[in-house]
């Protein structure tokens, strides 16, 4: 009987111990239970931006043991009914049993998927900037964006054509990000999800950045082009991916919402102070600056490109 009782008094005291364990446990989680807009208030107020990226050699190719492996692939678009191809970057010693945010690189008009590797050098900076402890281990996606189920590349800049780059948005959520999802060890959800673009790819990115405020957490855009909202430039009439009013955002915002564009940009003029205006009146939380000497290119895509991935998948 001495026995049992002692039995049962070991069993209670285990189970007791174990409890606190589950209770120091629980105390050790840190819930944030700020809402996405006092999120975003509080970290953008905290970003110092930089000018122009450092002269540190960013776009000069990385060592070996700090250069990650660029891979080619092809996924089949639902949106298109096409396959279509992209280029994926991993971080240095990628490790398939850990899971990795993600970054979509979006190009300009005429461009492909090789356009921010071969012209920008966007890989070179990245795996430097990671190297250094600047930025967070990421993968980072390269798309080609004109998603036409009849036309294989951009004829030219006409109304049609446009309206094929805004369809990327649809294979962009609808196709590459569930490809990457099921091939990759991504890191899925708001919190782990960014996309920056120069030009068309940055028009793009704001428009994503509007339409899907709940899966993309940080959005930045170098020289963004004519046409996210109603507008007249050189080449057309812009109908506006959306109306002046509708550049806001109401139940759900980015952490980060990053705006870079040259003083002497003689290709998007100043469309991109265009938007940060409009944000400012419709009351978006965003960052905007301008880097003097720049044209449509360098140095703005540099300066823009490090600024965002210095701060990217860094607001919690």
């Amino acid at each position: 009987m001495k026995k049992l009782i002692l039995m049962f008094t070991c069993a209670a005291m285990l189970l007791s111990l174990c409890a606190c364990e589950n209770t120091n446990d629980k105390e050790d989680e840190v819930v944030d239970t700020r809402s996405s807009f006092e999120i975003a208030e509080e970290f953008m107020d905290s970003i110092e931006i930089e000018t122009y990226m450092p002269d540190n050699g960013y776009q000069d190719p990385a060592e070996e043991d700090e250069a990650g492996e660029i891979v080619d692939i092809t996924y089949y678009s639902e949106t298109v009914k096409k396959d279509r191809p992209a280029k994926v970057q991993l971080p240095a010693n990628y490790d398939e049993d850990k899971e990795y945010p993600v970054l979509y690189v979006l190009h300009g008009i005429f461009c492909d998927q090789t356009t921010m590797i071969n012209s920008w050098q966007t890989n070179d900076i990245v795996d430097h900037m990671i190297a250094e402890g600047l930025a967070e281990e990421m993968i980072v996606v390269y798309p080609y964006m004109y998603a036409s189920e009849t036309e294989d590349t951009c004829p030219g800049i006409t109304v049609e054509s446009a309206a094929n780059y805004d369809n990327f948005l649809n294979d962009l959520v609808n196709d590459l990000m569930p490809y990457m999802a099921e091939n990759f060890s991504v890191a899925e959800g708001k919190d782990n999800t960014a996309v920056f673009g120069f030009s068309m790819g940055g028009r793009e990115a704001l428009a994503i950045g509007f339409t899907y405020p709940d899966m993309f957490g940080y959005i930045a855009a170098a020289c963004p082009a004519p046409g996210l909202v109603p507008g007249q430039d050189w080449a057309m009439q812009h109908p506006g991916q959306f109306q002046n009013d509708e550049l806001k955002f109401t139940d759900e915002t980015p952490y980060l919402v990053l705006i870079g564009a040259g003083d002497s940009d003689g290709t998007v003029g100043t469309f991109p102070e265009s938007y940060h205006n409009l944000m400012e009146e419709n009351g978006v939380k965003h960052l905007w600056y301008i880097i003097p000497g720049s044209d449509h290119g360098d140095p703005a895509i540099a300066s823009v490109t490090y600024n965002f991935l210095k701060y990217v998948f860094k607001a919690k």
